[in-house]
């Protein structure tokens, strides 16, 4: 495990995702296995760092097979002088402070309606309400967000600070996983 001042050099083959998304223009890399062992954790992780000498900051992604995978925005790209197919060089270490996540406006609009569970939220830590987020926002149907919705704000009014029995890494629950890259 890497300390927040250890730095992990690793190079990866920056791909284009299969389908990704209207107007999207966005690339993404799989960290090798060896760098992405010397993270704190196999869970989404926050780090800072260059890619080809040009410094972002970003959250990782589990990939579901006990590595990670970063998006890397259009804008990033293009100032790290990288091309999809190419190979980039990175540098990274985790980050001193987690940033905060952002908070879907529907779940907002529902801790603002429940004051227990919104102090109960704002007490609670960015990694927490990261997977209180992933959780609500994983579910594949409209229904079963706003329930998953109702469910949290009843379990953080009731004093619960995590979501429960939460696969963070992805690898039993294949909640998480790389995109697939384009042919």
């Amino acid at each position: 495990m890497t300390t927040a001042g250890s730095r992990i050099r690793f190079k990866a083959k920056l791909l284009r995702p299969a389908k990704p998304g209207k107007g999207a223009s966005w690339t993404f890399l799989v960290l090798p296995r060896a760098a992405s062992t010397k993270l704190p954790a196999r869970a989404m992780t926050s780090v800072e760092g260059t890619i080809n000498g040009e410094p972002f900051a970003a959250t990782l992604e589990p990939d579901g097979q006990g590595s990670h995978w970063l998006k890397v925005d259009e804008q990033l790209r293009k100032s790290a002088g990288a091309e999809p197919g190419g190979e980039v060089t990175l540098e990274i270490r985790p980050a001193e402070k987690e940033p905060e996540p952002e908070v879907p406006a529907d779940l907002r609009k529902a801790l603002a309606a429940t004051p227990e569970a919104k102090a109960v939220w704002d007490d609670t830590t960015p990694v927490a309400r990261r997977d209180w987020i992933h959780w609500i926002t994983s579910g594949k149907r409209e229904d079963t967000r706003v329930r998953r919705i109702a469910t949290a704000c009843d379990m953080l009014a009731s004093g619960k600070r995590r979501a429960c029995c939460f696969d963070r890494s992805g690898m039993y629950s294949k909640a998480f996983s790389a995109p697939e890259a384009a042919k």
